[in-house]
């Protein structure tokens, strides 16, 4: 077990926390949590752990058993008693023999980037910006559309369908 320090943040094993926990610095779950874990720091998912959600750090240790998809922007390492279900993106990847892992795995600085940029639009798909020189006319086509649909919609309103 890892040095605790005056600034983590300890889910006890005698605790279940449900929502999202952001955690400032370093933390350590030795609980349960459902929802999602986002730390600025490191983050120790204990032995006996259970994480039935998405967790993202700057570094990360498993010993316990995540169920979601797991973002470490530094490392993650995976020890012998590691459980995961759900998806790995890392900057740096460490597995130690027995550790179990069921999903997709993207290793590498590019791949954090790539996962982060991705992160800004929660559709995975590249943002389009309406009111730019790459587009043209588009904003002034979509907002002529808003106005057909309003103009439809009152005509059948009015018609009382």
């Amino acid at each position: 077990m890892p040095e605790i320090n005056p600034n983590m943040t300890i889910i006890s094993s005698d605790t279940h926390v449900r929502g999202e926990l952001l955690i400032q610095n370093a933390g350590m779950i030795l609980g349960t949590v459902e929802g999602k874990v986002i730390s600025q720091g490191r983050v120790h998912i204990g032995e006996g752990a259970v994480c039935k959600s998405s967790v993202e750090g700057a570094a990360i240790v498993i010993d316990g058993t995540v169920e979601g998809n797991v973002m470490a922007r530094e490392r993650l390492e995976l020890n012998t008693t590691a459980r995961i279900k759900g998806d790995i993106i890392a900057a740096k990847l460490i597995v130690a023999e027995g550790a179990s892992f069921a999903g997709n795995c993207s290793v590498g600085a590019e791949a954090v980037k790539n996962a982060s940029l991705a992160e800004n639009d929660k559709t995975g798909k590249p943002r389009v910006k309406l009111a730019n020189s790459e587009a043209p006319g588009l904003e002034s086509a979509l907002a002529g559309l808003e106005a057909k649909l309003a103009g439809f919609n009152r005509q059948k309103i009015a018609s009382g369908e």
